[in-house]
């Protein structure tokens, strides 16, 4: 049995990325998905790489109405929601000295403030499901603090503690986790960090990735089908008794290691 059957559920961030493998898997499992973000041309590639059916609602997370009138036109096409993917994401990295407040405001606005505004507008859709699911992806630079990431920590960071709020006000009627994934290279945001790293260690692409696998235990980087896993996992009926957690998906990235023991 597919462990999304018959479930409705709305994903942002969903035309790229994670977003868009964790439609792909829930399309995969039997659900009904809607996508919400912002680029037209990316939501139709996306609906159709997903499947017939995939349903598209175009927003700016940042926006309260937009917000608001995307997550009414996802229930009313899907007849109903009980499943919250929230993706949607950006990143910049700067020094302290070099962060200006459009910045801060952009990264939490999207990362934070979005992810705020997509719940509360399918507060009363997951209610009433009685089986509602909101899962969040967090970061592991929402774990541990990381430089020339301030914004975007401070965001996931935030992140983790709305995901905690949520859970304990949300139930019983809705779940509400988040994973926080190791960078994913393939992404657009991993993308755009591997390029900053490329540029500021003079390495090419492939010894930087190579740098960044030997750093983790698992001795691989992370892919979106990873965080997608997990994020499956908290949707299933096998994660009812679970709220309120924050899953590292890291391969083992937070764990100390002996100093001078690698091989």
């Amino acid at each position: 049995m597919n462990i999304a059957a018959g479930r409705k559920a709305l994903v942002t961030g969903g035309a790229s990325g994670i977003g868009l493998e964790v439609a792909r898997q829930l399309a995969a499992e039997g659900a009904a998905v809607a996508l919400l973000d912002l680029d037209e041309e990316k939501l139709a590639a996306a609906a159709a790489d997903v499947g017939a059916g995939t349903v598209t609602v175009r927003a700016d997370v940042g926006s309260p109405g937009q917000v608001r009138a995307a997550v009414e036109g996802a229930v009313d096409r899907l007849g109903g929601l009980d499943t919250l993917v929230i993706c949607a994401g950006v990143i910049h990295v700067k020094p302290l000295a070099e962060v200006t407040e459009a910045d801060w405001d952009h990264t939490l606005d999207v990362n934070l403030k979005g992810a705020f505004l997509c719940c509360q507008a399918a507060e009363s859709a997951l209610r009433a499901s009685r089986r509602g699911r909101i899962v969040t992806i967090s970061s592991d630079a929402g774990r541990r603090g990381v430089p020339h990431l301030l914004a975007y920590s401070a965001s996931k960071f935030g992140l983790v503690g709305l995901t905690e709020s949520l859970a304990a006000e949300l139930a019983p009627s809705v779940t509400v986790n988040t994973v926080c994934p190791v960078g994913v290279p393939t992404t657009g945001m991993g993308q755009q960090l591997l390029s900053w790293k490329t540029e500021h260690t003079g390495q090419d692409a492939d010894r930087v990735l190579s740098g960044i696998a030997n750093a983790i235990p698992m001795a691989r980087n992370g892919t979106a089908s990873d965080v997608a896993n997990a994020v499956l996992y908290f949707v299933s009926e096998a994660a009812s008794f679970i709220t309120g957690v924050s899953l590292d998906v890291d391969g083992g990235s937070r764990l100390n290691t002996l100093p001078g023991a690698a091989e």
